[in-house]
């Protein structure tokens, strides 16, 4: 009989666990049943906030940077390095987590320390960087982030545009030729797992313009500013899958710096080394906080499920809380869900203990799969 090794490459439970503590419960209590078992962890991400993390947990070096943060207050950020490859995750400078709570500044929240953020990775000696998008406090283009990196936005009166999205309605030129020169001979991979447009019904003002604080009256100022400035920039590229990501970071990185939009999750596979360690394993156990109608549009859970099915490995998850009927699951390549709130129903409780409630789920997994 084949040895059993069990790979757990699963994503963050967003509040209660970062990735890496999901590996370690869910280990803790494979083990519990099977001593001695063969256990591979490698935590994921799919470009959002957790993305440098996980390049950390597989091997890239931690580097920090003082930046500018979302408000314009200096925010350390930090970005991973691996010989010439470099992972940046834009919330790391520009996210919602240096919000302080209750705070918003939908017109005004600046990208520019994401621009700053790149520019260490350079710095670095970076010649690919993967630029992971998401979670982000800021609607503003990716304006802030080619500012930083040297370009200038100016009004009718040849002043410097205000930082925000808002204040894009008054640009009336855009000067990419001072962008700094070590652009052009990186590759810049934009990852996310989102590919909306810029502006309109899918764009990134009305899709997710509300949890970054905007009102129905910001929503529309911000997509107006934006079509404004895509019409000075680039207006084909604002029609891009990926150009509405990160409140249109996406757009800027596309237009100004020659990036190309890759699926945050297949990207993240690929730089953490997942092939070599699937092709060791003969179960994968993958999850994320929540297993819903999002997971199967790009989350990490359903590219791991993915890659695992298409070798062959059968596939189980852990989660929080499910969404999903059981043909969803089976048709995203997931053998069977472990829930949290099927062993405590109470939310509250579920997060707070979600670490031994998992440890007691990965049990099941391992008395399910792999004992006897």
């Amino acid at each position: 009989m084949e040895t059993a090794r069990v790979l757990v490459a699963a994503d963050k439970f967003k509040g209660s666990l970062t990735a890496v503590q999901v590996a370690e419960r869910v280990t803790a209590g494979l083990r519990r049943v099977v001593p001695g078992l063969a256990v591979e962890t490698l935590p994921v991400a799919d470009g959002g906030d957790g993305t440098v993390a996980a390049a950390v947990a597989a091997g890239f070096e931690r580097r920090e940077a003082r930046v500018t943060g979302p408000l314009g207050d200096p925010v350390t950020a930090a970005y991973a390095l691996r010989g010439d490859t470099a992972v940046v995750e834009m919330a790391e400078a520009s996210g919602l987590q240096h919000l302080p709570d209750g705070v918003f500044a939908p017109l005004t929240a600046t990208t520019y320390g994401s621009g700053e953020l790149l520019k260490a990775a350079l710095e670095a000696g970076a010649t690919t960087i993967v630029f992971g998008v998401g979670g982000s406090a800021t609607t503003d283009g990716g304006a802030g982030m080619l500012a930083a990196l040297g370009a200038r936005f100016l009004d009718a009166d040849g002043e410097p545009v205000a930082p925000g999205g808002g204040p894009l309605a008054t640009l009336a030129e855009a000067d990419l030729s001072g962008l700094d020169p070590r652009l052009k001979d990186i590759d810049l991979v934009l990852a996310s797992d989102v590919d909306n447009p810029l502006t309109g019904p899918k764009g990134a003002p009305e899709v997710y313009g509300r949890q970054k604080g905007a009102s129905e009256e910001d929503i529309a100022v911000l997509d107006a500013a934006l079509t404004h400035y895509a019409s000075i920039l680039g207006p084909d590229t604002a029609a891009l899958p990926g150009a509405g990501a990160a409140g249109g970071i996406g757009y800027g990185a596309l237009v100004a710096l020659g990036a190309r939009f890759r699926p945050g999750i297949e990207v993240m596979l690929d730089v953490l080394g997942f092939a070599p360690a699937l092709a060791r394993a003969t179960l994968v156990i993958t999850g994320e906080g929540s297993l819903d109608e999002q997971t199967l549009h790009g989350k990490a859970p359903a590219g791991v499920a993915a890659a695992a099915r298409a070798a062959g490995i059968e596939v189980v998850a852990v989660c929080g809380r499910l969404a999903l009927p059981p043909e969803a699951l089976e048709k995203a390549g997931i053998r069977r869900a472990y829930v949290l709130a099927d062993l405590e129903p109470d939310p509250a409780v579920s997060m707070a203990q979600a670490g031994p409630l998992l440890e007691r789920a990965a049990e099941s997994i391992a008395r399910d799969f792999l004992a006897g």
